[in-house]
């Protein structure tokens, strides 16, 4: 199966990558979703949970099949003049093909665990939580994964990690990444300029 991990600027927050070189300005989630969609078995799409941006998404996956899941922080950044932190976050999947019950972790629509601090890039995603979406999404160690925002590489060294759970070799990894070298696969990406879009 062929499956994407899609963990773009969230939307309304494309600012905060300004300095980045890939930056890019806004992702164009129409056209990501689209692609999602016609290119791929299954995708996970992170998401913030503010009201703009649950509004947008939600008529774009009503129709899709996708499920709405939730990554609940344990630990998380208050920010100034917001008395309640923002502890949560939805993550969009639409599995691959019917999930199994595994001894690697409990079935849940949500997952607690703390963000990552001093990674190098706002939003890069723990470990546990891509583990997490792995399992949901029902992938297995043989499936191709492209990683569509590589950044920080969060995404890959857990794709790594989760996969040497079923003990297969290194040289039958099968994550993609859409890079120079492969323009193609860029041009797909939706953003609004010419450039790429900004990696998480």
């Amino acid at each position: 199966m062929k499956i994407a991990y899609a963990d773009p600027p969230y939307i309304g927050c494309a600012h905060l990558y300004r300095d980045h070189p890939d930056y890019a300005g806004e992702v164009d989630h129409v056209r990501l979703i689209e692609r999602l969609e016609r290119d791929y078995d299954g995708w996970i799409l992170h998401a913030a949970a503010t009201p703009r941006s649950i509004a947008t998404l939600a008529p774009l996956v009503e129709q899709t099949g996708a499920r709405w899941m939730a990554w609940v922080k344990g630990f998380a950044a208050f920010k100034r003049n917001i008395p309640v932190a923002w502890a949560w976050e939805p993550v969009i999947v639409k599995a691959a093909r019917k999930p199994v019950v595994s001894k690697r972790l409990v079935m849940r629509d949500w997952i607690l665990e703390s963000i990552t601090l001093r990674r190098g890039l706002t939003g890069a995603k723990p470990e546990a939580v891509c583990h997490w979406a792995f399992e949901v999404v029902a992938a297995r160690p043989d499936d191709m994964l492209d990683d569509l925002f590589p950044g920080s590489g969060a995404v890959t060294d857990a794709w790594r990690t989760w996969r040497l759970k079923f003990s297969l070799p290194s040289d039958q990894q099968q994550t993609r990444h859409p890079t120079s070298a492969s323009p193609q696969r860029l041009a797909a990406i939706p953003v609004v300029s010419n450039k790429r879009g900004t990696h998480r």
